[in-house]
């Protein structure tokens, strides 16, 4: 009996230590796993950025409440962009938006069906005001060129005045009565992490949560129109009805 009782004794001493080694081992997998995923800026920022691609979430406030949703982002310089907005409860898609130099198309994936129409309409419809892609762009990456600062795609749109912080970053901006700030920078870097925006008809915040530059992407996949010859192009009014049903 002795010989049977050590042996019982032996494994059952020794199934606290593997099962704290386990524990240790799981609880180190899961913290590495944290810190790659929270990663918000994934390379530094170069002196050339081509393309921007990210994750982002954004809430806006209107005279009709308040809603948040998630967004994709690729941007490649110096006009080409996609936007791929999904709910931020359940993930679905709810529209894209593809900006490929002149044209502008507003998709309703699930229906197959699209709007075309100009670049400050869609955006305003995403972000709650009029802005064209090259102040979007340069909003994002926290820098920006003389033609964006003038806006010269808007007529009549007055030009930015933007202000700067201690380190030469841009803070803030103004344009007519429209104003946004940033809240937080990524990294120590120029670029914003948690941008707000203010304005007489609504206000938003939008933040980053990664954002990655001059990845390789097949350009005339992300921005080619050719699958449009399966959808229907219907009227603004059409789209507003859908989304409005949907919700």
């Amino acid at each position: 009996m002795h010989p049977a009782s050590n042996t019982t004794h032996s494994v059952t001493a020794g199934h606290p230590r593997a099962f704290r080694f386990s524990m240790i081992m799981l609880l180190a997998l899961f913290m590495l796993f944290c810190c790659r995923s929270s990663a918000v800026l994934l390379l530094p920022v170069p002196a050339n950025i081509e393309r921007i691609e990210g994750h982002a979430s954004l809430r806006i406030t209107g005279e009709g409440g308040s809603a948040r949703s998630k967004f994709t982002f690729l941007f490649q310089l110096p006009h080409q962009g996609r936007i791929d907005v999904s709910d931020v409860w359940l993930g679905r898609t709810l529209y894209q938006i593809i900006v490929d130099k002149e044209r502008a198309i507003f998709l309703l994936p699930s229906k197959r069906v699209y709007w075309e129409g100009d670049e400050e309409e869609i955006i305003d419809y995403f972000m709650g005001f009029q802005l064209n892609l090259d102040e979007m762009i340069s909003l994002i990456r926290g820098k920006w060129e003389e033609k964006d600062i003038e806006s010269g795609r808007v007529e009549n749109q007055e030009s930015w005045d933007l202000k700067r912080d201690e380190k030469g970053r841009i803070r803030e901006g103004t344009r007519g009565v429209l104003r946004f700030e940033v809240k937080e920078f990524l990294s120590g870097s120029r670029i914003p992490r948690i941008l707000l925006f203010q304005h007489p008809l609504s206000s938003g915040r939008l933040k980053i949560l990664r954002i990655d530059f001059n990845r390789p992407v097949n350009k005339s996949r992300a921005f080619s129109l050719s699958f449009l010859a399966g959808y229907k192009q219907v009227s603004w009014e059409e789209i507003e009805k859908i989304l409005t049903d949907e919700n």
